[in-house]
């Protein structure tokens, strides 16, 4: 019995089990912060997952998907990732340039000859890059479809005409690969490019090539079917102080490739472990895209930060290829923010701690006027916080 104990006592004592209790602080530390933001914010549900060298070992949901039926948040709850649906986009561009199909410095004209006709005051449109749409580097707006003014319109485009129609009314605002500038837009001609070369909807192809093989099976894009309704998150803004609703399973048309994406935190915790690799799924993981493909992704491309207005980004972040980059205190930080539709979610990758972090939330609030990069935001000083879990398992030396 004495063995035991002393034997028990040399395990504390080893770096492993020190890193360990510093892991275990920080996630006591971040659950009070997640826990105290979202009941003062009136936020009605959220979740947090951390996924560590493959398995998931931490999945928190506070609250309720549904604040009038009081249905709480639990792990069927599916919830809107807006635009962490990019780095889906990304990973079907790779896929069809590791087959052959294209180049990354290939003109975008090639594939959607239709481009050719906007206005680019810096020289041919011809010069615009694939691989300067993927790093928002191309010269394009920020908004999609920047003229909607009444609740009556839909909440985006339906079809790829009414975008077509107004290309020769779209402008190149600065010389492509310059400097970087968020795009939506951008993103949906990529949607194009995968539509054309694959023959496919992109929601088909990024089924059959991204969800079925990772197992994420309760995911989907848009239209919620009918037998998941019961799991489909609601979803709020608050506004003057007052918890509103927003629009129920919002369909986002032609810019589903720009943040079309619907799941559950048990899928998304699937994507993140392909995301982050694992020795013994390599073969695997590599029929969807191949660790080399990846960590390219995550090469940086464009200063970002100074021009980035979500909450999540600083000074120093980078854009890579539908990824962002940054370091915290040494420690590289590869993600995506995305809000929309009173949803905000939060995708971050620890690569060198192998370790992940999902933070969502159904309910957006809005920080005060003179922060433009919203970090004043409840959701932003929560997605902050969870840099700090990365840096207990960074000080354990793993």
């Amino acid at each position: 019995m004495r063995r035991a104990a002393l034997l028990l006592l040399a395990l504390a004592a080893t770096p492993a089990a020190a890193q360990e209790r510093g892991f275990d602080k920080a996630v006591a530390d971040f659950r009070a912060l997640h826990r105290a933001e979202v009941a003062k914010a009136g936020i009605a549900g959220s979740s947090f997952y951390v996924i560590r060298d493959g398995r998931t070992v931490v999945a928190d949901h506070l609250g309720e998907q549904d604040a009038d039926a009081h249905v709480p948040v639990d792990a069927a709850t599916i919830y809107h990732w807006a635009s962490i649906t990019k780095t889906m986009t990304g990973i079907a561009i790779l896929q069809l340039r590791d087959r052959g199909l294209l180049k990354l410095d290939d003109p975008i004209i090639r594939y959607v000859p239709e481009l050719a006709g906007v206005h680019d005051p810096f020289g041919d449109p011809s010069a615009i890059t694939i691989r300067q749409l993927m790093s928002h580097s191309a010269g394009f707006r920020n908004g999609t479809w920047p003229w909607r003014s009444e609740e009556w319109q839909p909440f985006e485009p339906p079809r790829w005409e009414q975008l077509k129609a107004m290309i020769p009314y779209t402008e190149v605002k600065f010389k492509p690969g310059s400097r970087f500038s968020y795009s939506n837009p951008g993103i949906v001609y990529l949607g194009q490019v995968i539509e054309r070369l694959s023959g496919e909807d992109f929601e088909v192809y990024v089924d059959k090539n991204i969800l079925r093989p990772l197992g994420m099976h309760a995911s989907y894009f848009d239209r919620t079917p009918p037998y998941l309704l019961p799991h489909r998150a609601h979803s709020y803004y608050i506004k003057d102080g007052k918890r509103v609703p927003a629009p129920f399973d919002a369909d986002t048309g032609v810019t589903v490739s720009n943040g079309g994406l619907n799941a559950p935190l048990p899928d998304m915790a699937k994507y993140v472990a392909f995301l982050l690799g694992e020795p013994k799924r390599a073969a695997e993981y590599d029929l969807v895209l191949k660790r080399a493909s990846l960590e390219e992704m995550w090469q940086p491309q464009i200063s970002a930060g100074e021009d980035f207005t979500q909450g999540r980004m600083a000074p120093t972040t980078w854009s890579g290829l539908s990824f962002f980059l940054d370091k915290t205190d040494g420690i590289r930080i590869v993600g995506h923010n995305g809000d929309q539709n009173g949803f905000r979610a939060y995708l971050s990758l620890c690569p060198d701690q192998h370790m992940g972090s999902l933070l969502t939330f159904n309910t957006e609030t809005r920080g005060v006027e003179n922060d433009p990069a919203n970090r004043d935001m409840p959701e932003s000083r929560i997605a902050l916080a969870t840099d700090g879990l990365c840096k207990a398992v960074a000080k354990g030396g793993k």
